[in-house]
């Protein structure tokens, strides 16, 4: 049961507004002025406050001030309740950070209708998404717009590459986002003396690129096809359209983007501490997951030198390590193709 904090002087519309919330099958909390409501909004932390503007000790701007001050309560929906419709009024309230208005006299409706949109809302920014663009497409569909990411990609001008083409360098300017139609692309960063590590791999289905665009940055890493790829192109005009639209699907968009740092601070940190063994299973781990489309066995044909720059060793150590792992029945090699015979021993496998 969602708590609502009514925070209203006049005894009236708190008692009538509380009964409807209750009716409603809401947990309500009255307080008769800012700053009762204050000391109760820091002990019941609820899930929505309601607030009159015009209220003694401490007014409804007050209170939206002093919350936004709080951490444990600056991100909790507020709507103001006021008989105040001056544009002026609307246009202060907004800017210090209210979610919404509801002007009295109002109907039983408007006030439940405008409590359920904030809740909606802030269910959202709850909602742990998967660090993926899986995690992208499950919060767009949360927010009614499931089409927004794959329309995207719809009727867009369609670049090939070959295989090892470049796609965009380290240090350019981005004005696109990228999206696989077909094959495989990698991202890599090059160190001083000219070695490779890949940091990201993508296939079909997935975007790329859109870190910079997000930054409004250059780039700061470098994309080339792993494979023969198809690739669409989508002005970030439009990409920049559907992140801003809505405050909370940016929130939630940067949370996922900031899981796939986390991702990639782990891959560095293997690669730092772990083991040749233990990286050349985890690459091989890593492509399976990201590759596989649920086969019940996954082979993969890639050459030794890109799997190199996934593992983060040279090309000779690595070969030395598959032929170990064949050796082992872990995996199978047949005319270039990588075979995984034992995913748990892989995945499992001690540093």
């Amino acid at each position: 049961m969602n708590t609502i904090l009514l925070i209203e002087d006049n005894n009236e519309i708190r008692e009538n507004t509380a009964e409807i919330l209750e009716l409603a099958n809401y947990n309500v909390i009255t307080a008769e002025n800012g700053k009762d409501g204050i000391e109760k909004a820091q002990q019941a932390k609820p899930d929505i406050i309601i607030c009159d503007i015009m209220m003694p000790v401490l007014d409804g701007y007050g209170v939206l001030h002093m919350l936004n001050k709080n951490e444990e309560l600056k991100d909790t929906p507020f709507i103001f309740l006021t008989a105040k419709t001056e544009r002026q009024d609307f246009r202060k309230g907004m800017e210090m950070g209210a979610d919404d208005y509801i002007t009295k006299p109002f109907t039983e409706i408007e006030l439940l209708n405008a409590i359920e949109q904030r809740l909606r809302k802030l269910s959202l920014l709850r909602k742990k998404y998967a660090s993926s663009q899986d995690g992208v497409r499950e919060l767009l569909q949360d927010i009614g717009r499931q089409d927004a990411w794959e329309n995207l990609s719809t009727g867009r001008n369609t670049n090939y590459y070959k295989k090892r083409h470049v796609i965009y360098s380290e240090g350019n300017h981005p004005n696109r986002l990228f999206y696989v139609q077909k094959g495989k692309v990698k991202l890599y960063k090059t160190n001083d003396d000219g070695k490779d590590l890949t940091i990201g791999l993508y296939g079909e289905g997935d975007y790329f690129g859109y870190m910079a665009l997000l930054e409004n940055s250059v780039y700061r890493e470098n994309a080339e096809a792993l494979e023969d790829a198809e690739i669409a192109m989508i002005p970030r005009e439009e990409f920049d359209a559907l992140i801003k639209e809505n405050h909370v699907v940016m929130k939630k968009f940067l949370q996922i983007l900031a899981g796939n740092i986390i991702e990639k601070e782990d891959q560095l940190l293997g690669l730092a501490y772990n083991s040749l063994r233990k990286r050349v299973a985890d690459a091989l781990i890593m492509l399976r997951d990201k590759f596989s489309n649920g086969e019940a066995s996954f082979s993969i044909h890639i050459s030794r030198e890109d799997l190199a720059n996934i593992a983060g060793t040279a090309t000779e150590s690595l070969i030395r390590t598959l032929s170990d792992f064949k050796a082992e029945k872990m995996i199978d090699i047949r005319d270039g193709s990588i075979i995984l015979l034992n995913e748990k021993k892989l995945a499992n496998l001690f540093n």
